[in-house]
């Protein structure tokens, strides 16, 4: 089977990544696109995949700029797909569900944000694609019946025990103490992120100081260039160890949705200062039923402060998350292995799903 992978997040790469590997390790041929966007294409890069960058160069910030790459996206897609003979094309970008309904082959969405959240994206992709796979807790709007649900987390598909093992000694590489807290400040910038508020100087500054005074040590992880004052605290890392990092971190604090996702996967302490709070199905689930996160919005700076001070004076709160992370672990699937097979056997793993969605339980 030829297959088309587009990629437009890392967070989409380290979803996919060991989808990729077993792929082609039962013969299949697999084509990557990425575009430009954070370390995405170090992230690729480092592990040895080989890709095509379709869109080198970030866009501008605006309506116009965002339509005009996705055109043009769209046009590279369907090329390249047209020339390597794809069967199936997937990705969570418009362009792979519009290029593979141009060329009249089947495209696979996979996201986890809700309708609500990116309806400008959603318009321009569910009516093309053939399935969207998603956690079961998602919502795709009017395109329900095609919806393909699942129980677990795209997060999971690289976080799960049995794709991943953190390793301390990856973290002493960095960092020498024991207890540390990593704060995540986001860039802010993507098309569902317009109005949305994170994290500031001030707030941050307190957050340092609430920790050092616990003994605490801070790292900040940033997509932008941080403050100067705030310079002696970057973490600076081979972008592909944050995971091991993570692990082994007190807790996290952060205005990121996916590193807070990736922080329960984990079973990390992690507390999440956003607008979106209270928005996001997938969080939301973590939050109310496993205690993995916890969402503060924007305009309650002193419940962040007071959360900060109570997750780092309790002594076993580590203890306490990891025994959460393993009930929700016991209650999802291995959504690697889940899906190498739904690829593999598209589109009669589509009707399966539908017909008997305890099938996925066979992927545990």
């Amino acid at each position: 089977m030829n297959i088309l992978v587009y990629l437009g997040h890392p967070a989409q790469y380290h979803f996919i990544k060991n989808t990729i590997t077993l792929l082609k390790s039962k013969g299949h041929s697999v084509i990557l696109l990425i575009k430009t966007k954070d370390v995405l294409e170090q992230l690729v890069h480092q592990d040895g995949f080989n890709f095509i960058n379709i869109q080198q160069k970030s866009r501008k910030n605006n309506s116009i700029s965002i339509i005009y790459a996705s055109f043009e996206r769209t046009l590279k897609v369907l090329r390249i797909a047209r020339k390597n003979k794809i069967d199936i094309l997937i990705g969570t970008d418009s362009s792979v569900a519009q290029a593979a309904y141009l060329l009249g082959k089947h495209a696979i969405t996979t996201l986890e944000d809700d309708y609500e959240v990116i309806s400008k994206l959603a318009k321009l992709t569910y009516p093309f694609t053939s399935s969207i796979l998603v956690p079961k807790v998602c919502s795709v709007g009017k395109w329900e019946h095609k919806k393909v649900a699942y129980e677990g987390y795209m997060k999971l598909a690289y976080l799960h025990p049995k794709h991943f093992s953190p390793d301390i000694q990856t973290v002493r590489k960095y960092i020498e103490a024991e207890n540390y807290c990593i704060i995540r400040l986001a860039k802010l910038t993507a098309h569902h992120d317009v109005g949305i508020n994170g994290l500031n100087i001030e707030l941050v500054k307190r957050i340092i100081e609430i920790a050092e005074e616990k003994s605490y040590k801070v790292y900040i992880s940033s997509e932008t260039n941080l403050d100067k004052s705030l310079e002696q605290y970057q973490l600076k890392i081979n972008q592909n160890d944050i995971h091991h990092l993570m692990s082994y971190a007190s807790l996290l604090i952060s205005d990121s949705q996916s590193m807070s996702v990736e922080a329960a996967m984990l079973g990390v302490p992690s507390i999440r200062f956003s607008d979106f709070a209270g928005k996001i199905s997938v969080l939301e689930e973590l939050e109310s039923k496993y205690s993995l996160t916890f969402g503060v919005k924007t305009n309650q700076p002193e419940k962040l402060i007071e959360l900060t001070k109570l997750f780092l004076s309790e002594s076993n709160i580590k203890i306490q998350f990891q025994e959460r992370r393993q009930k929700m672990l016991s209650e999802k699937i291995d959504v690697t292995s889940f899906l190498v097979w739904f690829i593999e056997n598209f589109p009669e793993s589509s009707r399966i799903m539908n017909n008997n969605p305890d099938y996925q339980y066979k992927f545990k």
